[in-house]
């Protein structure tokens, strides 16, 4: 990549896209922090850029998901392009056009997970996953890490890498037991083949800005140091503010500008945030700045003042217990045994159930790991969802890592015919990230496609 001292931003609000017209998730989200950006005349500064964002293909969202019944069902171009925004910035980093880059766009996606059958924490697609498996399809980039730092736990991002061991997602968010989605805890660390590319940090109600730093500067930053990535991806929630309707976090907007100075990601993209005259105008104003390199420090909300939060010592405990055990799961990473457990079974299994709070969908899960000696192995996923309205869906999916072997690849491709095959499923679908081929089988028409 080249040189350039030049932040890329790029916008997408989303005007035609709602969950309803007064839905904590709407187009004001953006409309207000456009409207500051432009009166503290950022826009002219010659270290920013705007780029307009673009499409991204069914196929670039089928590299990541298996929506079900098709992709096409499960977006709308609003989907498209705040994805394709993503994927804008991306290739203008990988240009060599920018140094960072920050697309804020809606709708958000760190909620939707690797099998999608509708809306969930008001995801439909998750924007950086797929943003990291096109960095990883066209560019070639091996390590990529994926840094949450929305108020929610990334759920959907967590279940999309879980054992994927090239890339590293750590979340931290206010205690599952307090706030949705209820997850996010340090126990779950990855499958057997990536244990340790999964940390959590799940922080007590109340959590400041000295806590979210102490995790930041003990935890998060000496992992990305052993971690070598090629990139470094922000999940820019900003929903920790201490204004935020939906949680009950102590951040400020210097807060999250100074995290983000010191975590310098390649890459920012908007997640959660809805606090939205009291909160995203300051904390955007103060990333973008960070992101530029330049002064943050006048960027203040109106009703703050200094001391006005502090971090008592019990949180203060807590949070350093979890930072302890969170270390000895990092350095404990490499310390599985895949040998032994291949010696006891060719595929690790699991089962997990799901819930899909915007559309009340009820899934069930199977999910079974191809322990495989010369790659990250295939993943099988059988699931079953059930609609509020009386639908229900029997699927199975299959999904060859990037580093996908050639006996793993042949299993799949037989898997996947025998399914289509035996009339158990109403749909069946593969992912082969080796050839790029993302195909699907439908029993009602019977109906087969490819996403391009």
């Amino acid at each position: 990549m080249n040189k350039s001292d030049k932040t890329g931003l790029v916008f997408f609000p989303a005007f035609d896209w709602a969950i309803s017209p007064t839905h904590p998730e709407r187009e004001e989200r953006l409309l207000y922090t456009r409207d500051q950006i432009f009166e503290e005349g950022l826009m002219d500064l010659p270290r920013i850029t705007e780029y307009k964002p673009r499409l991204a293909t069914f196929k670039d969202i089928a590299r990541t998901h298996f929506c079900v019944p098709q992709v096409k069902d499960q977006i709308t171009e609003a989907h498209l392009v705040a994805a394709g925004g993503a994927l804008v910035i991306a290739d203008a980093l990988m240009a060599g056009e920018i140094r960072n880059g920050f697309a804020l766009v809606r709708p958000p996606g760190h909620h939707a997970m690797k099998v999608v059958h509708g809306n969930r924490g008001f995801c439909n697609i998750n924007n950086e996953a797929i943003m990291t498996d096109y960095l990883r399809r066209k560019y070639g980039l091996k390590k990529i890490a994926i840094v949450d730092t929305d108020v929610h736990h990334g759920d959907g991002s967590q279940d999309i890498f879980y054992h994927d061991r090239d890339v590293l997602f750590i979340s931290f968010h206010q205690d599952g037991r307090t706030l949705y989605p209820g997850s996010g805890f340090t126990n779950e660390a990855g499958g057997p083949t990536a244990f340790g590319r999964t940390l959590n940090i799940p922080l007590p109600p109340g959590t400041t800005d000295e806590g979210m730093h102490y995790v930041l500067e003990k935890h998060i930053l000496p992992v990305l140091d052993d971690f070598k990535p090629d990139l470094v991806i922000n999940s820019a929630g900003q929903d920790n503010h201490y204004t935020d309707p939906l949680a009950n976090m102590k951040i400020t907007a210097q807060g999250y500008a100074s995290l983000n100075a010191k975590l310098k990601p390649d890459i920012a993209v908007l997640e959660g945030g809805y606090a939205i005259e009291t909160a995203l105008p300051y904390v955007n104003t103060g990333i973008i700045l960070a992101m530029a390199g330049m002064d943050y420090s006048g960027v203040t909300e109106p009703d703050y003042t200094p001391g006005m939060f502090t971090l008592g010592p019990e949180k203060k405990a807590r949070i350093e217990e979890i930072v302890a055990e969170l270390s000895t799961v990092w350095e404990r990473r490499d310390s599985t045994d895949i040998e032994v457990l291949r010696a006891k079974q060719d595929f690790f299994q699991r089962q997990k159930n799901i819930y899909y709070d915007t559309d009340g969908i009820n899934e069930c899960q199977t999910e079974r790991l191809r322990l495989c000696p010369d790659c990250g192995g295939y993943l099988s996923t059988a699931s079953q969802a059930y609609h509020h309205n009386g639908v229900q869906y029997n699927v199975l999916c299959l999904s060859i890592p990037f580093d996908g072997c050639h006996e793993c690849r042949e299993e799949v491709y037989a898997e996947y015919e025998m399914a289509v095959s035996n009339k158990f499923y109403d749909y069946v679908y593969f992912q082969d990230r080796v050839g790029d081929t993302y195909r699907g089988y439908g029993r009602e028409k019977p109906l087969e496609w490819e996403e391009v």
